[in-house]
């Protein structure tokens, strides 16, 4: 099975979550730029608002493809102490490395949601979704630093991952749905039809959109 475009996966996405679940006040976090245009999808079947959920690793000095946590939309910020204490990272060392992403964050952030504050999910159902996973390592960092903001569950959704990729994140999140889990998976590319680049032009028209279809303005 191969979907036609993001939009198609995300009409699937959101279609099946509505019929699996009673979720409470769910919000959809889509992970840009990919994840955009499904989660806008996911948010129209269910009547949710959605939102961009942006997620910066924080690397350890030296070692940057080492995660030693991450920073997230909201002001979240998750830390691996097991991976600092081993290590010996300084807090000087993980204040210097945050702030240095913190300002990438934040220019994303104005980039695609401008002036709009970030959703809150405390106590709601917090829904991730992206346009399908490989490794799932961005996945993974999102719902530890989203679980900061103490939502009253978290969802991983996505069209399509490896099957491994969907057990591994089974046990971090309440809840994992993955529409397809081939044996063989290469890349999430593989699985449309047309895999184009979404822009950040696109991020922003379909975040605004979102937004106009829970609060149409007035003519």
């Amino acid at each position: 099975m191969l979907f036609r475009d993001r939009a198609e996966a995300g009409q699937a996405l959101g279609s099946h979550l509505k019929e699996i679940g009673n979720w409470k006040e769910p919000i959809v976090l889509a992970l840009p730029r990919g994840g955009v245009p499904v989660g806008f999808e996911v948010a129209s079947v269910l009547h949710s608002p959605l939102d961009v959920f942006v997620v910066r690793k924080l690397g350890v000095p030296g070692h940057e493809e080492l995660a030693m946590g991450a920073i997230a939309s909201g002001g979240i910020r998750f830390l691996n102490q097991r991976v600092i204490r081993s290590l010996g990272i300084s807090n000087e060392q993980i204040e210097t490395v945050a702030k240095s992403e913190k300002l990438e964050l934040d220019r994303r952030e104005r980039q695609y949601r401008g002036n709009r504050e970030p959703l809150p999910a405390r106590g709601r159902t917090a829904i991730l979704v992206d346009d399908g996973l490989a490794t799932g390592s961005s996945m993974f960092a999102a719902v530890a630093a989203l679980r900061q903001e103490q939502p009253d569950e978290v969802v991983v959704a996505v069209p399509v991952a490896p099957r491994l990729t969907c057990e591994q994140l089974e046990k971090q999140a309440a809840r994992t749905v993955c529409l397809l889990t081939p044996m063989e998976f290469s890349a999430v590319g593989e699985w449309y039809q047309n895999f184009s680049q979404t822009t950040d032009e696109e991020v922003r028209e379909l975040l605004d959109k979102a937004a106009d279809n829970l609060n149409p303005r007035a003519a």
